[in-house]
């Protein structure tokens, strides 16, 4: 297995306009959504093998979304039912197209209810990458699951990607939240967060200044999304910038997925010894993906196959050229 994810999948539930405020819509739309479960379809349409280790509610939507991952070639062996809890909804507005109002209704939901002997450790042992987000961690028992997951995937010499993903309205406190990502972070050998999130971690806005703080705590690649900006890179070897792409953005939900799941896809691509030298390229391919993704509405719906990606990078690259990386 290339790639396994672990973590939320759940119900994004859509505005029927943007423009508004969540207490000013009128209408939800369901769409399959949920962070790692993206991540895992968007690197099976970019041409990886994944799965997917979560849980789901015993209900239509739980149903739903197995059906969802399965049709999207996600292996779903590690995939759970929970009879005493729903699936997760959760319900966004879009007052701009960068920029996203979250409700969630999951109190609990079924996939903080993901116990670490519910595992497909079979997945965990031969994957070559294991990827996870914070909300994960923000309720046992899945908080332990997550970290189990993450100790196994190590000891089969796997690369562990975290996604730091901070939803405030999920966390008792922000204090909480910085001490299970601390916890974490030296767990993960790429970390990928925006501005916002490196600011939380490190008090800082300042790229370079952050990624150095955060990597004398224990990653080895960290990776700062930046909009229509780019992104940034920094290993103890090597740091700069990739440049992004500017497009007719419609909803920037599962943009960032995008980019996590095209970024594995190139990383297990060239192999943990080989990253440093790559990750530009990587980050170029990523940062594609996530802007095609922004041109289209909902999460999974909008994640673009491998051949969008290339072909959009063959047409507008002549034309933009990329920024070269430091050392």
């Amino acid at each position: 297995m290339d790639i396994v994810t672990l973590g939320e999948i759940l119900i994004d539930m859509l505005p029927a306009e943007t423009g508004k405020r969540l207490t000013q819509v009128s209408a939800f739309i369901p769409k399959p959504g949920g962070a790692p479960a993206n991540v895992a379809v968007a690197a099976a349409r970019l041409g990886a093998s994944t799965a997917f280790l979560g849980k789901v509610g015993r209900d239509f939507f739980g149903e739903f979304l197995r059906e969802v991952l399965q049709r999207e070639h996600v292996d779903t062996r590690g995939l759970r039912f929970d009879d005493a809890a729903r699936t997760t909804l959760a319900l966004i507005a879009q007052p701009t197209a960068d920029n996203n109002e979250y409700i969630f209704y999951r109190n609990p939901g079924a996939d903080q209810r993901l116990r670490p002997d519910e595992l497909e450790r079979d997945l965990l042992s031969t994957t070559r990458a294991l990827h996870i987000g914070s909300i994960s961690l923000t309720d046992e028992p899945a908080r332990s699951a997550t970290f189990e997951a993450v100790r196994l995937a190590r000891q089969h010499n796997a690369l562990v990607s975290f996604d730091v993903n901070y939803r405030p309205a999920l966390w008792r406190s922000p204090a909480d939240a910085l001490a299970q990502i601390s916890a974490m972070l030296p767990n993960a050998d790429v970390v990928k967060l925006n501005e916002s999130e490196l600011e939380l971690l490190t008090q800082t806005r300042e790229v370079e200044k952050g990624c150095t703080a955060l990597l004398a705590r224990g990653p080895q690649w960290i990776v700062v999304t930046l909009g229509a900006q780019g992104s940034y890179f920094h290993s103890a070897q090597k740091r700069g910038y990739a440049r992004g792409f500017q497009v007719d953005a419609l909803d920037s939900t599962g943009c960032g997925d995008a980019f996590v799941g095209a970024l594995l896809t190139q990383l297990v691509k060239f192999g943990m010894n080989e990253l440093d030298a790559h990750l530009e390229a990587a980050l170029e391919y990523a940062n594609a993906a996530g802007a095609l993704t922004a041109t289209r509405r909902g999460a999974i719906p909008a994640l673009p196959t491998e051949a969008e990606v290339k072909d959009f990078l063959r047409q507008v690259l002549p034309k933009i050229g990329v920024l070269g990386a430091e050392t």
